[in-house]
Parts: C-alpha cells; sequence; structure tokens
C-alpha cells in the first residue's frame, strides 16, 4: 500500500449502470502510470451524473481516504445531466481557474467545440481536484498540458512528493537556491 493515493472518479449515468464498460476512468489510470514513477494507489469510483453522489465521492476520497489527487472524467459539458464542475465549485475551498483555462486551449487545437467544455479545478484541504473531459483522447491531451504543474501544487499544499517519468512528462518545480 502508498502513501500516494489519487482518486479517479468516472461521471457516467451509462457507465455506472453497467450499460458500457468505462473507458474513461481506465484511461486516467494508464496516463498517470505512464507519468508516475512514485509508487501510487488509484481509489476508483464510477459513479451517475448526480451532482449530490458526486460531491460525496469527492469529499470521500479527500477527507476519508486521503487522496492528494482526485481527478474526474465526464459531466463537464453543456447537457443538462452535465454537473461535474458545480459539484466540485461546491466542496472546494478555492478554485483554481487555470486548470480549465489552459485544457480548454489546448483541446481548442482539436476541435472548435472544446470552449462547451466548463472543465475547472479547486483545491479542498491539502488536495486538488481536476476536472477532465470524457474522452480518452482529450483526457490525455489536457493531462499532458496540465500534469507539469500538478506535482507542485501537491508540494505547495504539503502533500506527497510526486516523482515522474521525465521521458514522457517534465514536472515543473522551481529550482532551490
Amino acid at each position: 500500500m502508498s502513501d500516494i493515493k489519487i482518486g479517479i472518479i468516472t461521471v457516467s449515468d451509462r457507465a455506472s449502470a453497467g450499460i458500457y464498460e468505462d473507458i474513461s476512468g481506465k484511461a486516467i489510470i494508464d496516463t498517470l502510470n505512464d507519468y508516475l514513477i512514485s509508487q501510487w494507489e488509484d481509489v476508483y469510483k464510477v459513479i451517475p451524473d448526480e451532482q449530490d453522489v458526486i460531491e460525496k465521492t469527492i469529499i470521500e476520497m479527500v477527507d476519508t481516504n486521503k487522496c492528494c489527487l482526485v481527478v474526474t472524467t465526464g459531466g463537464t459539458g453543456p447537457a443538462k445531466r452535465d454537473v461535474t464542475p458545480e459539484a466540485t465549485e461546491a466542496v472546494c475551498d478555492r478554485m483554481m481557474p487555470g486548470f480549465g483555462e489552459l485544457m480548454r486551449a489546448e483541446s481548442l487545437k482539436y476541435v472548435p467545440t472544446a470552449i462547451l467544455s466548463r472543465q475547472t479545478a479547486g483545491l479542498r484541504g491539502s488536495s486538488l481536484i481536476v476536472n477532465l473531459p470524457g474522452k480518452p483522447k482529450s483526457i490525455r491531451e489536457c493531462l499532458d498540458a496540465v500534469f507539469p504543474a500538478i506535482p507542485y501544487c501537491i508540494d505547495l499544499m504539503e502533500g506527497p512528493f510526486l516523482e515522474c517519468n521525465e521521458d514522457i512528462i517534465k514536472p515543473f518545480r522551481p529550482k532551490k537556491k
């Protein structure tokens, strides 16, 4: 068992009902396994698009499971059932709007509909919560863009040290004087 716990939440009515397999959450796990050299443990859930369920799941992962990072996928579009950003904002102490801004800018390189995405990020206690889009290809594109800042963000919140495979992703940490 590792000291580093990362929560992965797939928000999908159909995947949570077993109508189809969750490939988005698995894409996050695969990407994090590519990025991280540190031993880490995933806390993984597939839940429906229900704001109260999303809120409770994020709170449980942060407050009970002590995840330093929680990554969600799904529920960030303009459909009525897309409420992941609202749930994230409801449980966070502070928001980190730069994450969503960068993810949308990155996604715009590939699709003009990236402006429809509402993904965001925020802080709860000493944990970072990041909302990703639902498509596996977009998940990797967005994580490639924002992940270089994530280890340092977790350092600043006095979380565990995330060591990365720098051949795949180079985290930014200021040089010590």
